[in-house]
């Protein structure tokens, strides 16, 4: 990787950009929720494709699959080290269009752990409503779909596509 130049350089705009992507994404979380609370809770739920995939309220004082029930500081602490070391990593990241996909994770790896984060913290749960009904799959939200794509894609790229120098400039690089 060539020395840092403008190209590779974040500018004010880029944070501002990042801050209302990420924004956007709490928000349309947080509205998602609401209108779950509104409209599914208490109520049966409402199918969407019989026996395949249905909308249903939940009230998520865990993770997935229930583990770890009622453990709130947990989860405070873990979101917590998450985004500290998503934000330091996103400093690091270059501006260059190779690595737009990286910053894209990171900015809805953060959008998705404050959207569930402000449910703990404000309700004591997270409201899920996504069921897939078919495989039995644990009811999610949109903030858990942002975690899991980008989780996913960003794991597809470290293997796939950045090479090891390009991940050499990003963590061992001085700045």
């Amino acid at each position: 990787m060539p020395e840092k130049t403008t190209a590779y350089k974040k500018t004010a705009g880029n944070y501002i950009a990042a801050l209302l992507i990420i924004a956007a994404g709490v928000i349309l979380d947080q509205w998602s929720k609401h209108m779950a609370v509104l409209h599914l809770r208490g109520t049966g739920g409402t199918d969407l494709i019989p026996g395949v995939f249905r909308l249903t309220y939940l009230e998520n004082r865990g993770a997935a699959f229930g583990v770890l029930q009622g453990q709130q500081w947990f989860f405070y602490i873990i979101t917590a080290v998450i985004l500290v070391a998503v934000l330091l990593v996103y400093t690091r990241i270059p501006a260059g269009r190779k690595f737009v996909p990286l910053r894209v994770c990171a900015v809805f790896i953060v959008s998705g752990a404050l959207g569930n984060l402000i449910d703990r913290v404000r309700l004591g749960y997270v409201v899920d409503f996504f069921y897939f009904e078919l495989i039995d799959f644990p009811v999610f939200n949109v903030a858990d779909i942002f975690v899991t794509l980008s989780a996913v894609l960003l794991a597809v790229l470290l293997l796939l596509y950045y090479k090891e120098e390009d991940l050499e400039y990003i963590f061992h690089s001085r700045k």
